[in-house]
C-alpha cells in the first residue's frame, strides 16, 4: 500500500488530492517540519513524501504526482495526447514547481531574507512576496482564462498541484483571488469536489 507523509494544508495536498481521486487504498503519515524521524525518510525534511513499497521513497511533489498518474492510468490524471501536450504539461508541472511555489516562500518564513530583525523588515519582505504571488499568478490567469481544468477539458494532475497554492492566495493576499477570475473560478471549482474536500478534512485543513 502506498504511504503519503504530509503536513496539513502544504503543497503535499495535491498528492493527497490525487490519491483521493485515484481511490484506491492508501495510508497517510502527519509530520511535523524538522522532526529528526522524518528526515530519515526525506533528508531534505520537505514534503510530501511517498513509501511506494519496496523500501523505494519518492519526493517532490510534481514527480510524485506524475508517477501516481502513471501507474493508475484508470484514473485519467495522466497528459493525453502526444510529445507536444506532456511538453506543455511539463512546462506548467516545472513553472508550479520552481516559480508559483517559491514565490510564497518569504510570506511564510520572511526571517529567511534578511539579517534584519525587526517587524517592518518582515512586513516589508511579506509585501514584495505579494506582488511577486501577484504577477506568477498573471500568468496563471491568463492560462485559464477559457479552460474548465488546468488542460483544457480534462482533469489531470496539474489541477491537483496548483490548488494548494490557489488556497493560500485566498489567505494571503488582500485581495485573495478577486483579481484572477479564472484561478477563482478554478479554485472554486476544486474545493467544491468530493474527493478535494475528503483530502482537506482528513488533514483538518
Amino acid at each position: 500500500m502506498l504511504t503519503l507523509y504530509y503536513h496539513p494544508g502544504a503543497c503535499s495536498l495535491a498528492a493527497h488530492i490525487a490519491l483521493e481521486w485515484i481511490g484506491e487504498p492508501y495510508a497517510t503519515k502527519e509530520v511535523a517540519f524538522g522532526d529528526k524521524d522524518y528526515l530519515k525518510i526525506n533528508p531534505a525534511g520537505a514534503v510530501p513524501a511517498l513509501d511506494a513499497g519496496e523500501g523505494w521513497i519518492l519526493t517532490q511533489d510534481a514527480a510524485i504526482l506524475r508517477f501516481l498518474a502513471r501507474r493508475f492510468p484508470q484514473a485519467g490524471l495522466d497528459v493525453a495526447g502526444g510529445e507536444r501536450d506532456q511538453a506543455e504539461a511539463d512546462r506548467w508541472s516545472f513553472f508550479i514547481t520552481g516559480d508559483l511555489h517559491p514565490a510564497f516562500f518569504p510570506l511564510f518564513v520572511p526571517n529567511r531574507y534578511t539579517r534584519a530583525r525587526e517587524k517592518e523588515a518582515f512586513d516589508d519582505i511579506r509585501e514584495a512576496a505579494k506582488a511577486l504571488v501577484r504577477k506568477k499568478f498573471a500568468l496563471v490567469e491568463a492560462h485559464l482564462t477559457g479552460k474548465r481544468f488546468f488542460l483544457g477539458e480534462a482533469r489531470s494532475y496539474l489541477d491537483a498541484y496548483v490548488f494548494p497554492m490557489e488556497r493560500w492566495a485566498q489567505t494571503l493576499l488582500d485581495d485573495k483571488l478577486s483579481e484572477f477570475p479564472s484561478v477563482q473560478a478554478h479554485h472554486d471549482m476544486m474545493a467544491a469536489d468530493p474527493a478535494v474536500q475528503a483530502a482537506l478534512a482528513a488533514e483538518g485543513a
